[in-house]
């Protein structure tokens, strides 16, 4: 994006200034007038700016969590946020403020709240129970490191392990640290010389809640009696420890080791291990101990009432397995399952029946964090199946290379693309319902369909549903079956100069109407495709090759490089360009071998079969010249009324109508100016120098028009595949000073001053602030509009704005938009036999544009939005009526006409990070919100602003993040947002039957507050660790319909039953509200007191 910056200083030697003054001279002449004929609607009170949800896989997962009563699961990333998920469309976001890396979460089972614990030693308590969650409390640790955490179910007592090997145990309602620690060297073997290391694990016993299980990273385990204050047994082995688990009945234990195996020890036995098992050791003969495999990160130890227990373990793999994908294992009696995943695990949770550990826990699923992705597995069903992930979390299957959003589409839509994506989806999914299924969905106040449309860089395009705050997938294109891949690497040119996506997706212009789609692909290719609900066969490709040139006679260059008898073609101002190389090819050549002629792809030259949904109506791709690579497209137009697309580059700019197959339009930028460049600029060379090479031009075809513009239509070359690489052979000074076209816009209206009626044309915007307007001659519609040719001839008209154009729209006498016109969709396919009527009917053009403006031969108004200004524009005079500066020391990234509340304005996005709207067509700002700083190109390139107040951007590689600036929807919002927490009843805990309470074999129940009070344990440092009171007082009795102390009093009435108290909490909540309040309140009175004073009267 910094290449329009500096283009910014040719604007300063041009007749801007001329421009501006007349501008300024016919604004104070029509505002007056004008602004008395359109009454504008939109206010500033209608504006309002904030988040609504985030959609996608959680970026850089690193913790997991399952409530297995509420039937939440919750994710917790590296970056700080936290991700939570209830039933397919039930999802919230939160973020830790530090940003600092989640390493364990751990729910109050049933309770609506959620610990977790963050690598800087910080631990905070979140509120579950509010739409939005907020912290409540939060204790930083400042002389020990949190390595792991564990509170037992029902407990109010968290167990918290460091790296010096200590335990400490926290009071989760006071968020206190209590008086009883567990030191390391109290709980090893006072012989033992070393520091066992930090903890990896603490649980208690299943049956007897005062023993501690303690796992030390060096291989040492302790089973620590909570009352006596001593160790019952100490069981030691030679690996380090990863992770450790229970039998449900407390008798024995496992462990995962470092060298890839798994003991199991019987509590009574701490001498050695019941049993050693090397899930994936080579069994030696002479019974050897088996080759030593890679550790296993976790186990879990599952037992069942009807069979054999489960072990799943993740990791452990023998070292000779190179290559080979992560696994998780399962071992169930004697068969072992080995499941391969697509990336490296970050954690696994198994999902049991029962939250209580003393109890068969009888698992049903595995839910498997990756590190791209969320699996589920059924261990219900023989093979294990993995459950059909209902989440939108393949946003980033392929990386998003760009993005588009359309709010309030026509209804039809959204039907029609999931009735053929539903063919595409895939088999052998498990038959059960998706196990997370906790909360409760919003209302839904939105009933507009909404779709996004994402582009990637393997050339696939996805269509998503995105009504009400939810997302979808609908429908997915891949675009990049249409050409020929290399088999073997004989095809390959070298690997320096492969480009990796050569099929990725750069923009994307959709006609939601018609349904027309169009693509440009980072290749220099375009591909036009139609909807159709019909399977077709295409035998042969229709296919256009265009000669896109830049020539100019610039004398005094100082590029050393040019090859003196060739116009040098220069290269693009592409911030993405790769240094060029050499490249062998058996391609049509230039008189001087260089490469010449040839697209960058090669389209598959064997009948393609098509499946019902978008279809293949024609491939458009740029070719090099004498040596140089095509420069990669720009801007990109489709309009269905007219049958024509659009495209143009740093080079020029070419029109196709795609119904007739021939190019219409094919000039270098300057060529558009005629004798009125302001720049002086000539054409280097004569006009035939243009013509292709090796007669591969078919004359015949572009007879229909004018000679000079049909530069090169169908072409039958046929050669080996070609990648795309940039050339950096023309200086940078050459480069700046190229104009590229940055916006296209087809419409109705008028083209030259002296105009009486609104006539079919195209507005061309380039990098250089220039627009200018090409005349469109269309023939009939019916069978006359395929046989006789488009006339396309420049207008003459020539508007100048600062900075690169990005948008243009068209509003009429009363202010409303004015869409351009579209043909309405109708299905392509249909057999031969039909009406000859029906194929008049097909093509005959649509204009939804305003009768009114066109009948009565009424002013339009041309709003133009560049990278600096906006400018609108009264037509046919030309007069422009409004300006605004948008930013003097920043560019505009976006900017979008959109429609809001029966109303419209422009909304623009900065790369100083401030998100602006302007009202139409006067252009009073109504917003300016500083929001977030172009940190990175991906936002730049992926954000967008739609139709009312909706917005978004990929925050992240695997997300979206989507945003209002609507006051409306930012009230409505609360109601939106789905419920996490929902009442739920406790399971009954086990029986403990006849026998076991009369002899004691029962579960042992343990009085926590009677050894962790204060009373018994004394009081803990204070130099240990701080308390900090949570944001989630203010933001969440604010944000949240009823508030924190409402929703506490629900959650102590339940709490209440198991003889609980949250009173303390509640009264703290309502305090720091207060204090919140009150404090608003005095700063608002001190900045009142001093606001009229001058610094030095304070």
């Amino acid at each position: 994006m910094r290449k329009f910056n500096i283009r910014k200083v040719l604007d300063g030697l041009t007749a801007v200034s001329a421009v501006a003054s007349a501008s300024s001279a016919a604004q104070q002449q029509q505002a007056g007038n004008r602004e008395t004929e359109i009454q504008e609607t939109l206010q500033s009170e209608h504006f309002q700016l904030c988040k609504t949800v985030r959609h996608g896989f959680p970026y850089q997962p690193s913790a997991l969590a399952f409530d297995p009563v509420q039937k939440i699961l919750a994710i917790g990333t590296q970056t700080g946020a936290l991700r939570l998920f209830g039933r397919p469309g039930v999802e919230c976001y939160c973020q830790h403020d530090s940003g600092a890396a989640v390493i364990q979460l751990q729910f109050l089972i049933n309770e609506g709240a959620l610990v977790s614990a963050l690598a800087d030693d910080t631990l905070h308590l979140w509120n579950l129970r509010q739409k939005r969650p907020a912290i409540l409390h939060s204790l930083k640790f400042n002389r020990e490191r949190i390595t792991f955490c564990h509170l037992p179910f029902q407990s109010k007592w968290l167990y918290v392990g460091t790296e010096r090997g200590n335990i400490h145990i926290v009071n989760v309602e006071s968020f206190t640290l209590s008086g009883y620690v567990i030191m390391w060297n109290k709980a090893i073997e006072l012989s033992s010389k070393s520091h066992p290391g930090p903890i990896v694990h603490i649980s208690d016993n299943p049956m007897d809640e005062g023993k501690l299980l303690i796992g030390f990273e060096s291989g040492t385990v302790v089973l620590w009696d909570l009352k006596s204050k001593k160790a019952d047994y100490r069981y030691t082995h030679d690996e380090a420890i990863h992770s450790v688990a229970w039998h449900h009945e407390g008798k024995q234990f496992i462990c995962s080791h470092s060298d890839g195996t798994l003991t199991i020890w019987n509590v009574k036995s701490p001498t050695k291990p019941f049993q050693t098992i090397t899930p994936h050791g080579k069994q030696l003969k002479d019974g050897k101990k088996p080759e030593p495999c890679k550790p296993i990160l976790k186990v879990e130890y599952k037992t069942t009432r009807a069979g054999d227990p489960f072990i799943i373990l993740s990791g452990g793999l023998s070292y000779d397995t190179v290559g080979r994908r992560p696994c998780l294992t399962v071992m169930h009696g004697k068969s072992t399952a080995v499941l391969e995943m697509d990336y490296s695990i970050v954690d696994f949770l198994t999902l049991c029946e029962t939250p209580y550990p003393n109890d068969f826990q009888e698992p049903y699923a595995v839910v498997v964090l990756l590190e791209k992705d969320l699996v589920l597995i059924d261990l219900a069903q023989n093979g294990y199946p993995i459950f059909e992930n209902p989440y939108p979390l393949t946003i980033h299957e392929s990386p998003v290379t760009c993005c588009e959003y359309f709010a309030d589409c026509p209804v039809d839509l959204i039907p029609a693309l999931y009735s053929v994506g539903a063919r595409q989806k895939r088999q052998g999914y498990s038959k059960k319902e998706w196990p997370i299924s906790g909360g409760n969905w919003g209302l839904i106040t939105q009933s507009y369909p909404e779709i996004i449309i994402t582009g990637h860089a393997d050339g696939s395009i996805k269509f998503w549903d995105a009504s009400a705050i939810t997302l979808q997938v609908l429908y997915k294109l891949k675009t990049a079956k249409v050409f020929e891949k290399s088999r073997n690497k004989d095809d390959k040119p070298n690997t320096d100069i492969v480009d990796e996506d050569p099929y990725a997706i750069q923009i994307i212009s959709w006609c939601p109407e018609s349904r027309m789609l169009c693509i440009a692909g980072v290749s220099a290719h375009v591909i036009i495709y139609r909807f159709s609900k019909q399977e077709v066969t295409t035998e042969v490709i229709p296919m256009l090759e265009v000669r896109l040139l830049y020539e100019i006679n610039d004398v005094e260059s100082p590029d050393g490089e040019q090859v003196p008898p060739l116009p040098t073609p220069g290269t693009g101002s592409n911030p993405q360009s790769i240094v060029p190389q050499s490249h062998p090819s058996t391609s049509s050549s230039s008189s001087d071998g260089l490469r010449d002629n040839v697209p960058c792809l090669k389209v598959k030259n064997s009948p393609l079969k098509q499946s019902p949904g978008y279809q293949i109506e024609l491939v458009i791709q740029l070719v090099w010249v004498s040596g140089e690579p095509p420069q990669q497209i720009t801007s990109l137009a489709v309009n269905s009324a007219y049958g024509l697309v659009v495209f143009g580059n740093c080079n020029g700019i070419a029109m196709v109508d795609y119904l007739q197959k021939t190019v219409l339009l094919n000039l270098g930028t300057i060529e558009l100016y005629g004798s009125n460049d302001p720049y002086r600029r000539e054409p280097r060379s004569p006009r035939k120098s243009r013509q292709p090479s090796g007669g591969l031009c078919d004359i015949n075809e572009g007879t229909a028009v004018p000679e000079d513009r049909c530069k090169s239509p169908t072409s039958d070359v046929k050669d080996n595949s070609f990648s795309r690489s940039r050339s950096s052979s023309v200086t940078s000074i050459d480069k700046e000073s190229r104009e590229a076209i940055s916006a296209l816009h087809f419409c109705e209206t008028f083209t030259r001053k002296a105009d009486t009626s609104p006539s079919p044309c195209l507005w061309v915007g380039t990098t250089l602030g220039t627009v200018l307007v090409i005349v469109l001659n269309l023939p009939p519609g019916g069978e006359q509009r395929l046989l006789q040719p488009v006339i396309v001839s420049p207008s003459g008209t020539i508007l100048r704005l600062k900075g690169a154009i990005l948008r243009m729209a068209f509003l009429d006498t009363t202010g409303s938009l004015v869409p351009p016109a579209h043909e309405p969709w109708r299905e392509h396919n249909v057999p031969d036999d039909k009406d000859e009527k029906d194929k008049s009917k097909k093509r005959r053009p649509v204009s939804v544009s305003p009768s009114s403006s066109q009948e009565i031969s009424e002013n339009q108004y041309a709003v133009i939005c560049s990278e600096k200004q906006a400018k609108v524009i009264s037509l046919p005079s030309q007069n422009c009526i409004y300006k605004q500066n948008i930013t003097e020391t920043s560019f505009v990234l976006r900017g979008d006409i959109v429609s809001l509340s029966n109303s419209i304005c422009l909304a623009c996005f900065c790369a100083n990070g401030h998100i602006m709207t302007f009202s139409l067509p006067s252009l009073r700002p109504l917003l300016d919100v500083y929001y977030l700083p172009l940190t990175n190109m991906r936002i730049a390139r992926t954000f967008c602003f739609t139709n009312n107040g909706q917005a978004l951007y990929l925050v992240s590689p695997t997300e979206i993040q989507r945003l209002t600036y609507s006051q409306e929807t930012c009230e409505n919002l609360q109601e939106m947002l789905g419920e996490l927490f929902t009442p739920v009843e406790t399971p009954e805990a086990p029986n403990r039957g006849f026998f076991k309470g009369l002899f004691g074999g029962g579960a042992q129940s343990l009085d926590r507050e009677e050894l962790f009070g204060e009373s018994a344990s004394g009081k803990a440092s204070r130099s240990l660790a701080q308390h900090i009171p949570g944001p989630g007082g203010i933001e969440g009795v604010k944000g949240a319909a009823s508030g924190v102390v409402g929703e506490l009093a629900r959650a102590r009435l339940a709490l209440d039953e198991r003889g609980q108290k949250l009173g303390e909490l509640e009264e703290k909540t309502a305090a720091m509200l207060y204090s919140a309040d009150s404090f608003s309140k005095h700063a608002h009175e001190m900045m009142l007191k001093y606001k009229d004073k001058k610094w030095y009267q304070f």
